[in-house]
């Protein structure tokens, strides 16, 4: 499946080709007519290879062919990366006023006329062989295939599992069982404690089951205590106790209507203080404890766990959900709850629903009879039908359905529940700047919890965006691929915070992007034997030996990751030795890393655009060198709780966009940032020693439109006046934080500028109202979010001017007894969350709280202790 990317490489080479800044470049180095020449002939070529894909099974010859083509298109890559770090460099230059004779200099540090011949040459190999290619591809009999531009679907309307039961369809009997397994008494149970395996293939339902189960009002009736831990593929005892605990803490948190929920920090516990603690939570309750998808059958570690677990009264359940079945053998005491698949009549329905506006089947009688026969293939798994349902949604051009009926994937056999074939149609019907956006997602372990803005940064540096006009901004069209692969029921638990979201992928979808992703990603831990040569991004997992024989020789490696927290490079060595072989690695992940400084020959990575330095806690200084990375885009220091500094001279970064940094600095150069002209986000952490935000001169920031700080205990303020561009601000455990921002005492001029769309504010404990300055910005807000102000009991008056606020979020504020008089006139908002508020949230509960009548008509409102 790797050749399918084949079209997007090559749509992404034209893509350069055809910028002005590159054709402008080809002029002065003499090769402007090859690089034309190279792009009409890639043009050729790429139209056939969508039909060279189609038929590249029935010909070993035709494969062979598409490999080559991978092959130039992977030297011309780096070719035109090279020119491209030229460009860049370039209008650098250009950006900070230099002169012509400058840009010259440019073109190569060293000489000149050697880059240009060197260049000519390489670009006119790529000429040549190219053209061979397409010669060779003469004798395919090849047709020229355009891509669809209706391809994507369109978005639907998504809500959450918890509150939406009716998207639960077919399971009402099987909850109904177990519900009867968790009542007492029971015949199977035996005198400890009694676990409830439910068993079933990826994709059948048994996450689904369990939650409908969790979240039903007779559970709460049978219960003093429910938690729920999300396992995965690893047994790990110590892990799998801390999150029992803080399960237990959050749900008592939620129990508790008087208090602002604490949860302490026990990830530094040994054993022994965490069994303490976990039997001194559990211990005289009656508590339901769901482990949600178990893969390890170890029955050492079973037990052991299941001793700990044995200090609830009588009638203590565990419920797990697994995928095999000789672990549930090993873990159950009442026999296992197969789920089976939905009957036709239910996954037809299900289909139905994803496939369908409510209301719009009875149109498309002829596409029904079709979706009968498509509901069939899924085997009754109810991620197939969903998945399938939702690709064909709002598309009902009958040629289309007929396409995806009898589609060759259909023909593979479905053997032991695979249901991978019904999940490839759906990726094939993905458009094709889709899916290798969804290949990256094969990087990540199962059950990673995505980061909108490490989305946003990955698909950024790998030049997997593609602008339409040049002038949209890159954070807006990453969000709009995940929300098109959220359609496309690619997703879960997604989480939309405004100014980020979070996701997971499902585990049988995981699969599919592995399987679709081959030998161009690799997936390192410590059973690897052998990184193919053709590896462009690894994935390490684990805290492995990297051997020096075993690492890719190759220069092609454009990424590489470290996603798994704690999990780092340990090796300066190694390090150094990827530097001097990677020279075009894009994105370098070195989280969790263990070492005093980076090598100054991190220099030589003039490609790279994004470095993350997290959690390093023992590097204090970083190189001077580091500001010759002339197209760093991205840099996060977060975590790095011993680094002294910043070196000064950032201002050299000339294309950073976003700054995370931890340090032990008391400010920073505000003369040295503004000079960052494209700098869009930055995030200070843990920078206990910063009093003052900034020092130096008073130079707006113009370029800033997100500011992030969070736990700087030290800090006091900061003008807000010097970012008339922010959107986004959160402030997050700053306890000495004066939240007015000088702003009470700036002009009217000063105030007209605050055009923030998003704020979020966390722990004020003093606060009894919020500041003016946020009035101010009532006309633009679209996501307001507080929690922890325990003293806090107004909030302003003025939701008629909050004419786009779309999220309002209130948390932990228990002297917070109203809302606003008027809060039924805010037309725009979509989502009112109330937590930990206990009178508030007693007026607002349906049907006969007080404020109901003012916020009934807000699409999703949750209201509760949690």
């Amino acid at each position: 499946m790797a050749e399918t990317f084949l079209f997007d490489v090559a749509g992404s080479l034209l893509g350069q080709l055809a910028s002005f800044a590159f054709e402008e470049f080809a002029r002065a180095c003499y090769v402007y007519d090859d690089l034309q020449e190279i792009k009409d002939t890639l043009s050729i070529i790429r139209g056939l290879l969508l039909d060279a894909e189609e038929k590249k099974n029935q010909r070993h010859a035709l494969r062979e062919w598409l490999r080559q083509i991978q092959h130039i298109c992977s030297d011309a890559d780096d070719v035109l990366d090279e020119f491209g770090l030229q460009v860049t460099l370039k209008q650098a230059v250009e950006d900070s006023g230099s002169t012509r004779s400058k840009v010259r200099r440019y073109v190569s540090s060293s000489n000149p006329l050697a880059f240009r011949f060197r260049m000519a040459h390489q670009i006119r190999d790529i000429r040549g062989r190219l053209n061979k290619a397409a010669t060779d591809g003469a004798g395919f009999a090849l047709v020229k295939i355009d891509v669809e531009p209706g391809l994507g679907v369109q978005s639907r309307e998504k809500t959450h599992s918890y509150v939406d039961i009716s998207s639960v369809i077919g399971r009402e009997k099987d909850k109904e069982a177990i519900i009867k397994l968790l009542k007492p008494p029971h015949p199977h149970t035996d005198k400890g404690l009694c676990v409830i395996p439910i068993v079933g293939i990826g994709g059948m339902g048994k996450t689904t089951l369990a939650k409908f189960l969790f979240n039903d009002q007779s559970i709460d009736q049978l219960f003093q205590l429910k938690m729920w831990v999300s396992v995965s593929e690893y047994f790990d005892l110590r892990k799998i106790v801390i999150k029992v605990i803080n399960s237990a803490s959050a749900a008592s948190a939620f129990d508790s209507a008087s208090s602002v929920a604490h949860q302490e920090n026990i990830d530094n516990f040994d054993i022994e203080r965490l069994q303490i603690h976990l039997r001194r939570k559990l211990s005289g309750k009656k508590f339901l404890l769901v482990l949600d998808d178990i893969w390890n059958g170890d029955l050492v570690k079973w037990t052991e766990l299941k001793d700990l677990l044995q200090v609830g009264t009588s009638g203590s359940k565990i419920m797990v959900t697994t995928r095999n079945k000789s672990v549930a053998s090993i873990m159950g005491t009442v026999p296992s709850y197969v789920l089976e698949g939905l009957d036709t009549e239910k996954c037809l329905s299900l289909f139905v629903k994803w496939a369908f506006k409510e209301g719009e089947k009875k149109k498309y009688p002829n596409l029904v009879e079709i979706g009968k026969e498509l509901v069939k293939k899924c085997a009754g798994v109810p991620l197939a039908v969903r998945t399938l349902g939702s690709s064909l949604f709002l598309n009902y051009d009958l040629h289309k359905w007929e396409y995806v009926r009898d589609h060759g994937s259909w023909n593979s056999e479905m053997k032991n529940g695979d249901i991978l074939p019904a999940l490839q149609l759906s990726y094939d019907q993905m458009p094709s700047y889709l899916k290798q956006c969804f290949a990256f997602l094969s990087l990540y372990p199962k059950d990673f919890t995505f980061d909108s803005d490490e989305i946003i940064n990955l698909f950024a540096a790998l030049g997997l965006v593609q602008t339409q006009n040049g002038s949209e901004k890159i954070d807006s069209i990453v969000r709009e691929y995940i929300d098109e692969l959220n359609s496309r029921s690619f997703l879960e638990d997604f989480r939309d915070y405004g100014y980020y979201y979070k996701f997971k992928v499902h585990d049988l979808i995981h699969d599919l992007a592995i399987c679709v992703a081959r030998e161009d990603f690799v997936l390192v831990n410590s059973d690897t034997q052998n990184i193919p040569e053709k590896a462009r991004h690894l994935s390490i997992l684990g805290n492995v030996l990297l051997d020096y024989t075993l690492i890719p020789k190759s220069k092609r490696v454009r990424t590489i990751l470290y996603p798994v927290q704690g999990v780092g490079l340990k090796s300066k060595s190694l390090l150094h030795t990827w530097i001097l072989r990677y020279t075009y690695v894009l994105y370098l992940d070195l989280s969790s890393s263990s070492f005093q400084t980076l090598p100054t020959s991190i220099a030589k990575l003039k490609h790279l655009c994004v470095l993350y330095i997290r959690d390093n806690h023992q590097i204090k200084t970083l190189p001077r060198s580091i500001f010759k990375l002339q197209c760093l885009q991205v840099l996060s220091l977060v975590g790095c709780t011993e680094l002294e500094t910043l070196p000064e001279g950032f201002e050299k970064l000339t294309s950073l966009r976003k700054l995370y940094i931890t340090t032990k600095q008391l400010s920073l150069s505000l003369d040295e940032f503004a000079s960052l002209k494209h700098l869009q986000a930055l995030g200070l952490y843990n920078c206990d020693n910063m009093k003052l935000l900034v020092s130096g001169t008073q130079t707006p920031l113009t370029s800033l439109e997100a500011l992030c700080i969070q736990s700087c205990k030290s800090l006091e303020s900061f003008p807000l006046s010097i970012f008339p561009k922010l959107q986004t601000l959160v402030i997050k455990d700053c306890p000495m934080f004066n939240l007015s921002l000088n702003y009470e005492i700036e002009g009217p001029i000063q105030r007209q500028r605050l055009r923030l769309k998003h704020l979020h504010l966390k722990s004020f404990p003093k606060l009894l109202k919020l500041p003016r300055w946020i009035e101010d910005a009532a006309e633009t807000l679209q996501t307001l979010k507080i929690r922890n102000f325990p003293n806090l009991k107004m909030l302003p008056e003025c939701p008629t001017l909050m004419t786009h606020l779309k999220s309002l979020y209130i948390e932990s504020c228990p002297q917070l007894l109203s809302l606003p008089s008027d809060m039924h006139r805010l037309i725009a908002l979509e989502e009112l969350r109330i937590y930990r508020c206990p009178e508030l949230c007693q007026k607002c509960r349906p049907p006969s709280g007080e404020y109901w009548p003012m916020i009934g008509h807000i699409k999703r409102i949750s209201i509760g202790k949690h």
